[in-house]
């Protein structure tokens, strides 16, 4: 059964790493977050992203996802992990600018060396709002359309799995990030489950300061939820990865 949710989920969702030097793709990344946070939710100012494209000075120390639905060829949504900067550890995410709480600054809490903030994760509401008329011209079975509508809603594990990816490709075994609130119970309703770093802070909106680590959320999601442990893993694949690239740490 866990499998063939997987299978399921492959038939209509991709999730695409972009690299380093694929300007092509980069240009989708920053389109489609503009899209999301200067018009959908005006979060960032549309006048200071010139061309239609929303960026920042992180950018410039992380790496990318998208996610394609296949049947549309359409970006349904995108997120970045940024990683730790080599020269100024504590001044690497935007988490630490924000966040009061001591631990930060314990490297056994938060090692930023070993860690990367979760930022800009979106699905684009127009993808949703028009997923009923348009995503699924080349169907014509009702079965077929059933099996897509129940994937729809777990798009969030496409980028999620593309984060866990990116990690591994990156020496990256912790996350931090400034979530909303909404958003971390629907990773919890998923299995995973981050652990808040003081208050909630302002950062565009009432956000939590949250961290995890990358092995025991895998265990935890596999026991609870197993049918997101294979599409998250892909289908165990990240875990051996994972397996080892820690015993090689450990030496």
């Amino acid at each position: 059964m866990n499998r063939a949710a997987r299978e399921l989920y492959r038939q209509y969702f991709d999730t695409i790493i972009v690299g380093e030097s694929d300007e092509k793709l980069l240009e989708e990344v920053f389109r489609l977050r503009y899209q999301v946070y200067c018009i959908e939710n005006p979060f960032e100012a549309a006048d200071a992203n010139p061309q239609g494209l929303e960026r920042d000075p992180y950018d410039d120390k992380a790496v990318h996802c998208l996610l394609l639905h296949k049947g549309s060829r359409a970006w349904a949504g995108t997120v970045r992990l940024i990683l730790p900067n080599k020269e100024a550890p504590d001044h690497s995410f935007a988490l630490q600018d924000v966040c009061t709480d001591p631990r930060i600054h314990d490297p056994e809490s938060f090692p930023v060396m070993q860690m990367a903030e979760v930022s800009r994760f979106c699905i684009s509401k127009d993808f949703r709002k028009r997923q009923n008329d348009w995503l699924y011209p080349a169907s014509n079975e009702p079965g077929e359309q059933e099996d897509e509508r129940r994937v729809i809603p777990n798009m969030t594990l496409g980028l999620i799995e593309g984060l866990i990816a990116m990690s591994l490709d990156n020496g990256i075994f912790y996350w931090c990030a400034v979530m909303e609130k909404p958003l971390l119970r629907l990773l919890s309703r998923l299995g995973i489950h981050f652990e808040n770093i003081g208050p909630l802070v302002e950062y565009h909106g009432r956000r939590q300061p949250c961290v995890l680590e990358l092995r025991t959320m895998l265990e935890r999601v596999h026991a609870e939820r197993p049918d997101v442990y294979e599409i998250l893993t892909d289908g165990g694949r990240h875990w051996d990865r994972l397996e080892c690239a820690l015993a090689a740490r450990a030496g």
